[in-house]
């Protein structure tokens, strides 16, 4: 599995850092990986994204189309969009100051599985409201994801006095709703 992985990550930076006449060549090598189980290659028209078959996306379309035409709300309900660092300090303080539990998705506008998802997060938002729902895009506060080391998208933290407590990666519905169910039920 380390070495998938490794194989992966060299696959992205020589995807993403590539031209359009690279990722070409790349196409039939790279649909090797196909063969493994939990690896699919989706081919777009202007790019590619290595997706796993668990509902994380773990790259990215190579295309300079725009991301805000992809029609999902990912602040609906009781979401809060966090677009800054100071925006996140200022949700966790307030959770803490209110003895709430934080649940975050870090998520990215272009991922599959994250538009999937994204309207059962925000059903589960106006639902449980002793919970607190941030999103943070992992394109737009980049150095911040990082610092809790996402690796796929959808990841989802769940929270205690700014603490990870629980963590979920991929778009598993069912496993997103126990794990909040639970959450909820604790605090009541």
């Amino acid at each position: 599995m380390l070495l998938l992985a490794t194989i992966i990550y060299f696959v992205e930076i020589d995807i993403w850092s590539g031209t359009s006449d690279r990722i070409s060549n790349r196409r039939t090598e790279l649909k090797e990986l196909e063969t493994y189980p939990r690896v699919l290659l989706h081919s777009y028209q202007e790019g590619l994204v290595l997706q796993t078959s668990m509902g994380n996306c773990v790259g990215r379309k190579f295309n300079n189309q725009s991301d805000s035409d992809q029609g999902v709300d990912f602040a609906s309900g009781n979401v809060h969009l966090i677009t800054t660092k100071e925006g996140w300090d200022e949700k966790i303080s307030e959770a803490n100051k209110d003895g709430k539990f934080v649940v975050v998705n870090f998520s990215a506008s272009w991922c599959g599985p994250c538009k999937i998802i994204a309207p059962l997060y925000s059903e589960l938002s106006q639902k449980y409201d002793a919970l607190m729902f941030l999103t943070v895009d992992v394109d737009e506060l980049t150095e911040f994801s990082s610092s809790w080391d996402i690796r796929a998208t959808p990841t989802f933290f769940f929270l205690r006095d700014g603490q990870q407590v629980d963590k979920l990666v991929g778009a598993n519905k069912p496993e997103l709703q126990r794990k909040i169910i639970k959450i909820a039920e604790s605090v009541a």
